[in-house]
């Protein structure tokens, strides 16, 4: 038999050569909402050395990047504006990378297929044998219009046409102008109006409905009804027009799918009770994601702002031997009240080299959603959580009392901040427990936030704020300064409710019940209830910073 040749890995194009090159991925990140992205998108942001991203959607792909991905500054001054052809520079950014062997992902607006100078990148990468693939993402013109509650057919179907406004030739116009199906046009702010022109003289009619769309997906959408005649008087009644941001990409609906009375009974996102708030948390990040998420389920955009920090105690000595104690059987119980807590106890834990095989034995209770999760991610199953009230005070009334035929010891560790109140160990000794109360960490006042958020804080930039104790109060004023009065109060009860009020401010929700997001749910009743009396009174909907008195110019 003819021996057969091995493959010369070493010519030219050869798989020596591919082993050599990167990898490009020309990821979708679709209109603006970070939500929109797919697992896929996902996946290869995690996984990339190198990050080029259209500066229109850098921040919503970041989030996902590998940490220590290198992101290079795309659109340096004089090249091409990011809704046009993909400039030169990002072109070698991405081919220089990926011949040094990088992973790179380019990450574009829309859906890289509709974005024609990603479609020369891809002949690029083939032409130089340099592995590639396409990460589909939602294309804005059709991901805005269902933002904007504009389907784009009706139950009979009907033509749909899109257009790019920037690079339409006459003949398109005149073709879509002809037709009496829905038409998207892809445009900017400075052109939605000669695009109006367009259509009319193309033959349809000056009243045919019109929807405009500025920043969709995101929350500063914005959507104007309007008809092909009248588009202009409305975008300069709602001072959209003229603008310094005249070049904003926009998505226009034309068509009767576009008309206001329809589109109102579907506009199902900028309806959202808090459409747009930026509201203020004064909570860590890891203390609030979950009442941020929930905030944002309203439409709002919250913004974390620590009013305390975390301390060890001063004298460790007292934790070190109730975790001692813990390890060799002294207690039959262990609770915890907050999220704190369990991270001191589980650093003593570290400390000792211990694991949680050391809560074997022991019942284990938690107050509220964060510490069990917290306790759950230290591998720890609470075994008793408040059916009721998430506080001490829900956490007693399931305690069970103490029965010495049942409970072989009869001490419960109680590890909590040094200005807790005495309710829960109160609470417990009635029931026949004995209670180790031990201070596991301090709280002091945080750090001043930097000097943008407290002048919007001072100055109205917040929409609403949320207070979850008497202490965020007196924080918040100290480090940051008192909310302006255009800024909605809302306190989680009367107490922190009194304690505002002390400090000035008019408190204008109050959560029914002891929870953060009874306390988030209350706003979002308020904000609607807020949309509702607008909608009837015939006004235009703003949010409460939109209606601070503006600074008058000096004059020279």
């Amino acid at each position: 038999m003819p021996s057969k040749t091995p493959p010369d890995n070493t010519a030219p194009g050869g798989a020596a050569d591919r082993a050599a090159l990167g990898h490009v991925t020309f990821l979708g990140a679709g209109p603006g909402d970070p939500g929109l992205l797919t697992l896929r998108a996902v996946e290869a942001l995690a996984s990339a050395d190198v990050l080029v991203a259209d500066p229109h959607v850098l921040a919503v792909v970041t989030t996902h990047a590998r940490p220590g991905a290198a992101t290079p500054q795309l659109h340096a001054e004089g090249s091409e504006p990011a809704t046009g052809p993909t400039p030169v520079r990002t072109a070698n950014l991405v081919m220089e990378a990926a011949r040094g062997g990088k992973r790179v992902v380019l990450a574009v607006a829309g859906d890289p297929g509709l974005d024609g100078g990603a479609a020369q990148l891809m002949r690029d990468c083939a032409g130089e044998g340099i592995l590639f693939e396409v990460v589909p993402g939602i294309a804005s013109a059709v991901g805005v219009p269902a933002y904007a509650g504009v389907p784009l057919r009706d139950p009979q179907g009907g033509d749909v046409r899109f257009v790019d406004a920037r690079t339409a030739t006459g003949q398109l116009w005149g073709e879509v102008g002809a037709s009496d199906g829905t038409a998207v046009v892809s445009t900017t702010l400075d052109g939605v109006c000669a695009a109006a022109k367009e259509l009319v003289s193309a033959g349809r009619k000056p009243d045919t409905p019109m929807s405009v769309t500025v920043a969709g997906t995101t929350t500063r959408q914005r959507t104007y009804g309007a008809t092909l005649g009248t588009v202009q008087q409305v975008l300069k009644a709602a001072k959209v027009l003229p603008s310094p941001d005249g070049g904003q990409p926009v998505i226009a609906v034309v068509g009767e799918q576009s008309a206001p009375a329809r589109r109102e009974q579907l506009s199902w996102f900028e309806s959202k009770p808090l459409f747009g708030w930026q509201v203020l948390v004064p909570r860590t990040k890891e203390q609030a994601a979950s009442l941020s998420e929930q905030l944002r389920s309203y439409g709002a955009v919250p913004s974390e702002v620590p009013t305390i920090a975390v301390e060890p105690p001063r004298t460790p000595q007292q934790m070190e031997r109730a975790v001692k104690g813990l390890v060799t059987g002294r207690y039959e119980w262990i609770a915890f009240t907050s999220v704190n807590a369990v991270k001191a106890v589980r650093e003593k834990f570290e400390e000792y080299g211990l694991d949680a095989r050391a809560f074997a034995g022991i019942k284990v209770a938690a107050v509220g959603e964060q510490t069990a999760r917290s306790l759950v991610e230290f591998g720890v199953k609470p075994d008793l959580m408040p059916s009721g009230e998430q506080s001490s005070h829900g956490l007693l009334e399931d305690w069970p009392p103490y029965d010495p035929v049942f409970d072989p010891i009869d001490r419960v560790f109680l590890p909590r901040a040094d200005i807790a109140t005495e309710t829960l160990v109160a609470g417990l000794k009635e029931l026949g427990w004995e209670v180790d109360d031990v201070t596991a960490y301090r709280t002091v006042r945080a750090s001043p936030p930097p000097a943008e958020t407290r002048e919007a804080i001072k100055g109205g930039g917040f929409d609403a704020v949320l207070f979850t104790s008497s202490s965020t109060v007196r924080n918040l004023v100290g480090i940051a300064g008192k909310p302006h009065n255009v800024t909605v109060i809302a306190c989680i009860g009367p107490a922190t409710a009194k304690t505002a009020e002390e400090h000035g401010l008019r408190v204008d929700v109050m959560s029914p019940e002891p929870s953060v997001h009874a306390l988030a749910e209350a706003l979002a009743e308020f904000g609607a209830q807020r949309r509702a009396a607008a909608v009837e009174a015939g006004q235009t909907v703003t949010r409460p910073s939109e209606r601070r008195p503006r600074r008058k110019a000096r004059t020279v």
